[in-house]
């Protein structure tokens, strides 16, 4: 750990400390009246060095009856980065509100794909392994939603909201060289020997996904424990979420641009817990973790092949997963 993150850590530990201590009086009726009168909130947050995941496979054993079930499986992992996030809230009345949030990165730090073929000949087998390095153009997303107050905690400790809304997320993958780890040739397919490295440093696949939730349902807390330190949660779900995802295999030339694309229906489920301390009346610094993750329950991969006409396939799986902890500043007006 470098020794500016050991001093962030340190001056967070002994603001909590401080606010823990600190005697547990309540906002007054005056703070109270004021906020309710405070029609816009904007935050600037960090998704802090966050770890992300996307992993697929699909069956293609009913158009060749040699390949295996799985066909062929990606996994991108440890894929992380920084994100930043702008966020507004507009307060209609009292208890009726409006929200929009914008993430975006620029690129990956690191990151690993891993592809996997299987043939059924002999039995369902693991055919090739290929790994390769990941970098990118990151990933963005956008949030949108309506809500409602519905509870108040007595004695001004808190409050309970209700929202629904809408939520678009984007993420690219760039994968770079070629590292045969495994290659257990049958018949027609063969591959490069283990241990073969190819086309260093060359773009080999592009990866690009998007997740659209046209509705979600969550709830949002906050609970004061002091007058100057509270809790907060939100947890979001839905039981539709759409991916449509596109691969392009660079380093082919019998496939088109995209080569692969899928479809599939799914779910989605987001989750947020923290902490709130209030550096001013109106000024507040929140730390905290965050998980996003989507997987679908049916779909569609397709191929595209150069002259020939596309043909489809089942899709077993598709899965996004990202997570890590949150910082950022929010001030009310």
């Amino acid at each position: 750990m470098s020794q500016c993150t050991m001093r962030k850590g340190i001056i967070f530990g002994i603001l909590i400390g401080v606010s823990l201590l600190s005697v547990p009086v309540f906002a007054s009726a005056e703070e109270v009246e004021q906020a309710a009168r405070q029609r816009v909130e904007l935050s600037l947050r960090s998704w802090m060095f966050t770890n992300g995941e996307t992993k697929w496979s699909h069956d293609a054993s009913g158009l060749d009856s040699r390949l295996g079930n799985p066909t062929s499986k990606l996994t991108y992992k440890d894929n992380n980065t920084q994100i930043m996030e702008l966020g507004a809230k507009i307060n209609l009345s009292r208890r009726w509100f409006l929200r929009g949030d914008v993430g975006f990165s620029v690129d990956f730090d690191r990151g690993k794909m891993t592809d996997d073929d299987y043939l059924s000949t002999g039995g369902q087998h693991l055919y090739s392994r290929t790994n390769s390095d990941t970098t990118g153009h990151g990933t963005w997303y956008l949030n949108l939603d309506g809500g409602q107050r519905v509870a108040e905690f007595s004695g001004n400790r808190g409050y309970l909201d209700v929202f629904g809304g809408f939520q678009y997320w984007r993420t690219k993958y760039e994968a770079r060289s070629v590292r045969q780890e495994v290659c257990n040739p049958s018949g027609a397919f063969t591959c490069s020997a283990a241990g073969t490295v190819s086309n260093l440093g060359a773009l080999a696949i592009v990866n690009t996904t998007h997740w659209i939730t046209p509705f979600r349902a969550g709830i949002q807390t906050e609970y004061r424990l002091t007058r100057w330190f509270s809790l907060e949660g939100k947890l979001a779900a839905s039981p539709i979420s759409i991916v449509y995802n596109e691969d392009r295999h660079e380093l082919r030339a019998d496939l088109q641009r995209p080569s692969f694309t899928m479809w599939g229906l799914g779910m989605s489920a987001n989750a947020d817990a923290g902490m709130k301390f209030m550096l001013a009346r109106n000024v507040a610094l929140t730390m905290g973790y965050r998980v996003w993750w989507n997987r679908t329950f049916t779909g569609t991969w397709e191929n595209h092949p150069v002259g020939s006409a596309s043909e489809s396939a089942p899709l077993r799986e598709f899965q996004t997963i990202r997570h890590g902890a949150t910082i950022g500043l929010t001030a009310a007006f």
